[in-house]
Parts: C-alpha cells; structure tokens; sequence
C-alpha cells in the first residue's frame, strides 16, 4: 500500500520539478534565441566581411575570410589587454577574498545589531559604477582627502600620483573594484558558513580541538565549493570590468589601464573598425568560455570531492 501510494507521490514531485525547471529556463531560451543569436549572427558577419562605418552600408562590405582574425590575433596591443585584465581580474578577484571572507566570518553567527552591520556592509555593492569612479577622482587627487590621511598616519608628506602614474592607475581601478565588490564575496562566504552542518564542529569541540583546528580541517574544506564559487564569480566579473576604468582613465595614462573591454570599446567606437572590434569581440567570448568549461570542471571536482567526504563520514558513523 506504501508503495503504490508513494510512486504516484513520487511522480508527482519529478512533474513538478521538471515543470518549474521549464518555466525558469524558457524566457532565458526565448532571450537568447530571438535577441542574442541575431546580435551573434550580425557580429560574425562583420568578422568575416570588412566593414567601418566609412564605408557605407554594411551589408555591401567585402567579404576577407579569416584576415580579419589572423591580424586580430597578432595583434600584440590585443595580447596585452588580455594581459591586463589577467592581472586586474587576479588582483582584484584576491582582494575581494580576502576583505570578504574576513569579514564573513565576523559576522556568520547572530549577535546584537548584525543586520546594521549587514546593510553597511553591502552599500558598495548597490553603488552605481559611474558614481564610485567619480568620487573616487575626487578622493584620489593629489592633494585629496587619501593622500591627506596617508600623510598624517605615516607623519611624512605623501604625494601619490594615483589619476596620473601609469605605474599606479591600474591598481587605482583595482583599489576601487575590491571597494565595490567586496560585499559579493561576503554575502557567498557568509551564506557559506552560515549553512555548514554543526555535527562535525560539535564532534571537534567535544574532542578537544581549538577554534584554530575547527576551521582549518572542518570549516575550510567543507566549504571549498563555495569559496571556489565565489572566485571564479568574481573573477568572471572583473574580466569585463568596464565603467570605473573608462570613467577616470579611458585606457591612460598612455595604454596602462587598456583591459579587454577597454580596447575593444575604443576600436569599435573610437576608430570606428567594426569588422575588428566583431572579431575581437569573438576571440575574447573563446576565451572566455575556456575559462567557465575549466571552472565548471574544478567545480564538479570539488562537489565530488565533499560528496565523497559526506558519504566516508556517514559510513563511519
């Protein structure tokens, strides 16, 4: 009787699971096949065909094959923008991990006012890029308020270039991008820990281990899918990083804040090269999806890994 009654049940639940699994993805396919593929389609044509707004319409350019992508991908000014937004992206990505990760396990367990604290911590995230560009320039200064600050904590005159050093202008976008997207991070990690079973960490307390111990060898690996999560978010994030960097800098000082995005929104729209910006454009999404199948492999690694880890504690027990 149990088992007739649970099948049907059974059934019911996969319907309905599949059913909403429908209703989520369909307007994400309906999306991306009616406006995405077109824009594709429109962006190979002109990787293929030569094509400037100089030359009249564009359906009439002259079709170059693979010229367009053999010159794209000698292009040295290309190969570092990648390099660039690598190093922004990296930096950026870490510095977020670390601000937010400390400040995640802070604030996991419930105390008085955490929800004050929760909004404070937050704010930068629902701060329009624009606006922390432009505060930013005004912080940033020579004789601002940074520099000031600087000055009386060190009690010495400190005078950095931060707007106008090509040595410093990258980090000036990186120092804004950890102020902005640090809370992302805290909000993962803070979900993270707040989720971690409590038998393990009672098991360890009871046995004796530090505070130091729990969270080295029952925390930290327990939660290394979600850390993992969180970086390659971010770090996906940072790569197109666009609005800060174009706001104060527009790639300069010379070409030391031209990222990806950067270069491609000067070749497209500044020397209006369409063909070339398209073909750039499709490198770059190559790219792109080398780094996302790579981390959906680490990711799968790592669900493996805790799954095996669930089911060798549960023998044990």
């Amino acid at each position: 009787m149990t088992a007739t009654t649970s099948t049907p049940l059974v059934r019911t639940q996969a319907q309905n699971a599949r059913r909403f699994k429908w209703s989520v993805l369909t307007p994400l396919i309906l999306v991306f096949a009616f406006v995405l593929m077109p824009v594709l389609f429109v962006q190979l044509y002109f990787s293929f065909n030569s094509y400037t707004i100089y030359l009249g319409s564009w359906w009439e350019a002259e079709w170059v094959g693979l010229d367009i992508f053999k010159d794209v991908l000698t292009d040295p000014r290309l190969g570092w923008a990648i390099v660039r937004s690598l190093l922004f992206a990296l930096g950026s990505t870490l510095g977020c991990f670390v601000i937010g990760f400390g400040l995640a396990l802070l604030m996991y367990r419930p105390f008085r006012g955490q929800a004050f604290y929760y909004i404070f911590f937050i704010l930068p995230m629902l701060t329009v890029p624009i606006v922390i560009a432009y505060t930013g320039e005004m912080l940033l200064y020579q004789k601002g308020p940074i520099n000031g600050i600087i000055s009386s904590i060190l009690g010495t005159d400190f005078n950095a270039l931060w707007l106008t050093n090509a040595q410093l202008a990258l980090t000036t976008v990186m120092i804004m991008e950890i102020w902005n997207w640090t809370p992302f991070t805290f909000i993962v990690l803070m979900a993270g820990l707040s989720a971690l079973p409590k038998q393990p960490q009672e098991a360890a307390l009871i046995l004796g281990a530090s505070r130091w111990n729990i969270f080295w060898e029952v925390q930290l690996p327990l939660l290394r899918p979600v850390i993992l999560l969180a970086l390659i978010l971010r770090f996906l994030e940072a790569m197109a990083e666009f609005p800060k960097t174009w706001a104060l800098f527009q790639g300069g000082p010379g070409s030391a804040t031209e990222t990806i995005p950067v270069y491609i929104f000067l070749t497209t729209w500044q020397y209006f090269d369409v063909s070339r910006g398209a073909a750039m454009s499709y490198v770059v999404l190559v790219l792109m999806v080398i780094i996302v199948l790579m981390a959906i492999k680490v990711l799968q690694r790592e669900k493996r890994s805790l799954d095996t880890m669930y089911s060798s504690n549960g023998g044990q027990s």
